[in-house]
């Protein structure tokens, strides 16, 4: 039976409300996404600023320190990750201002969660420079949408792990990733970041999609192609 999983990347939850927080990380983690949450604007700025995040979903309305304020302290930082914006409904002044504080969409409360996932999907791949659903580095073929792996057409069955090496690997194609990046965005910020597991992951994943698949530059990490 194939494993599916959603696109294995990290990303940050700023919601102060505890119920709508929780039912955003849940429902981001069963999709396949590594998720941070932060609850006040000091914190979130604080995350932003020191950890890497594929992509960040920031409420505007926050205790501490409002997410506007927050974006914009990102950004002028050098913050670049894509941020999707909650608004709440009719307040397209927040809209507009948001936009031009560096957001890079947003949704209206109260919204779907499916809505949530397909916009993030849509920001990680304008972030890419990808405008195809679709990751391909020469026969490997990655699905974000049903998180299948094919090989020249063939079906690849891979682990939860597995399947997030390959997928940060594939949307950084072309520069060298190091362990220990790999290992931030593959682990939960909480979690035990054993660098060295990487090295399993990546063994195994050679084993199904072949030796060269993924090239290791030694003494910085590795590095995957488009041909």
């Amino acid at each position: 039976m194939e494993l599916r999983y959603k696109v294995p990347v990290r990303v940050l939850v700023v919601e102060d409300e505890a119920d709508l927080a929780r039912q955003l990380a849940q429902a981001l983690g069963a999709a396949g996404y590594t998720v941070d949450r932060a609850s006040d604007g000091v914190r979130a700025e604080f995350l932003g600023a020191t950890e890497r995040y594929a992509a960040v979903v920031l409420d505007l309305g926050l205790p501490g320190m409002d997410g506007l304020t927050i974006l914009r302290r990102w950004r002028e930082s050098g913050v670049t990750a894509p941020v999707l914006v909650l608004t709440a409904r009719g307040s397209w002044h927040e809209k507009v201002v948001g936009i031009d504080s560096g957001a890079d969409d947003y949704v209206t409360k109260p919204f779907q969660i499916e809505e949530v996932l397909a916009r993030l999907r849509a920001l990680l791949r304008r972030a890419g420079g990808r405008a195809a659903p679709e990751l391909r580095c020469g026969a490997i073929v990655l699905d974000p949408r049903a998180a299948r792996v094919t090989l020249g057409g063939t079906p690849v069955h891979l682990t939860s792990h597995e399947l997030r090496v390959l997928s940060y690997l594939m949307h950084q194609r072309g520069r060298v990733v190091s362990q220990s990046e790999l290992a931030e965005h593959i682990y939960a910020r909480d979690a035990d970041r054993d660098s060295n597991t990487v090295e399993v992951f990546i063994a195994r994943l050679r084993k199904k999609l072949g030796a060269g698949a993924i090239v290791t530059v030694r003494g910085l990490g590795y590095r995957m192609e488009d041909g």
